[in-house]
């Protein structure tokens, strides 16, 4: 029988944890951060106008997305859809980790958001399977996170130059190495085969006959509603 997860606490401690434990990973960000850097100065945007964005949006896929409609005359409207589409698995990572944050006072569990992204959450996750109750590692990886992809962006403005396809040298495919061993070391359950499975084939299906990024909703949606249809485990909590 799993005991239960304990409510979740946040100290400095903690934060300055999750900072040192996301910084190798972190290292790599700078890479991306600087084509993001570039790749923003050749579409028409200052120097000031990209650290600004990678600053206050800290989403390097929306980001490089957004730049794809930049133009004298943006489509508002297909920019939302754009973002939207690829920042919608938040919603599921966010309705996931919040039993865990729920005990926390409202401006550290929602201030504990603003710098949620992928790889931090994994590893906050993983720490609650284990029964952590810090959420150090979901900030403080977010900061490491945040403060490499802004120097990242920072030497793409300065240098005007740098890596701008990283695919080229295998680099684009750290994050899902990561996630993937991040998920394959967290809490092992053959039925939690069933929603992996759906999600993956409906994402492959979406990226082959749906519109671009709409892969990340049918993924999401097919994987969170075959996760619906397993049979209930009463002693144990469900965890993303």
């Amino acid at each position: 029988m799993n005991t239960p997860t304990p409510g979740a606490r946040l100290d400095l401690a903690g934060v300055l944890v999750g900072i040192r434990r996301m910084a190798p990973l972190s290292l790599f960000v700078v890479i991306f951060g600087l084509a993001f850097g570039v790749a923003a100065l050749s579409r028409g945007l200052s120097g000031l106008e990209a650290m600004l964005m990678s600053a206050l949006v800290f989403a390097g896929a929306s980001q490089f997305a957004a730049l794809e409609l930049w133009g004298p005359e943006i489509p508002l409207l297909p920019l939302i859809a754009t973002t939207f589409a690829i920042n919608a698995r938040h919603l599921l990572m966010g309705a996931a980790i919040q039993p865990w944050l729920a005990h926390l006072p409202p401006v550290q569990r929602y201030t504990s958001l603003v710098v949620m992204s992928d790889s931090n959450w994994a590893m906050a996750v993983a720490d609650r399977q284990r029964g952590e109750s810090n959420v150090g590692m979901l900030v403080g990886g977010g900061i490491a996170l945040w403060l490499t992809w802004l120097a990242g962006t920072l030497l793409g403005v300065i240098f005007g130059s740098g890596i701008a396809e990283p695919e080229r040298f295998g680099l684009d495919v750290i994050m899902g190495c990561f996630l993937f061993a991040m998920l394959l070391g967290g809490h092992r359950d053959l039925s939690m085969l069933v929603p992996w499975g759906a999600a993956a084939l409906a994402a492959l299906a979406a990226m082959a006959w749906l519109p671009p990024h709409s892969h990340v909703i049918v993924g999401a949606l097919a994987g969170g509603l075959a996760g619906l249809l397993l049979p209930a485990r009463p002693t144990q909590e469900a965890i993303a």
